[in-house]
């Protein structure tokens, strides 16, 4: 994350900016994936994106806090965040400024601070997600993965 020049961090403005464009078009997900170095054999990820069909306020964000990437999809452009650092750190900075996403943004920052020791860890981090995602107007319809797809008898040693 960048320091403006007068040495602050970023301005109250702009960072209701951002949550104004997260709260009307951008998403708050939690992803449940299987991952080989992990001890259980899932993690539990955030990613933020706005989308947008004019590229230019994206490139602007990207720019600004200096953390994701703008790419094009079909039809329009996608800012995404996926580095669980950034995440946090984006979604700390505008959580004041939230009007509709203030809940998933509580729930995403509880999921990223949970550190996983026992497969119950990683259970109650799924299940989070799970909960994140109910919250999502368009995941009910196109969601896959769910903290029932991690199996019941996992071992340390998976």
């Amino acid at each position: 994350m960048k320091v403006n020049p007068v040495g602050n961090k970023f301005s109250k403005a702009n960072q209701a900016y951002l949550a104004g464009f997260l709260d009307a078009d951008g998403a708050i997900m939690a992803l449940i994936g299987k991952h080989q170095e992990k001890k259980f054999g899932f993690r539990v990820k955030i990613i933020i994106k706005i989308t947008q069909q004019n590229r230019k306020v994206l490139d602007w964000f990207c720019q600004y806090y200096q953390v994701g990437k703008v790419v094009r999809n079909r039809t329009s452009h996608d800012w995404i965040v996926r580095d669980q650092k950034d995440a946090e750190k984006i979604l700390r900075i505008i959580k004041p400024f939230l009007k509709v996403k203030k809940i998933q943004a509580d729930k995403a920052i509880e999921i990223l601070n949970c550190t996983i020791i026992e497969r119950k860890d990683l259970i109650k981090v799924a299940c989070l997600a799970d909960s994140l995602s109910r919250l999502n107007v368009r995941s009910k319809n196109r969601r896959k993965n769910f903290a029932s797809m991690i199996p019941e008898n996992l071992s340390s040693n998976d």
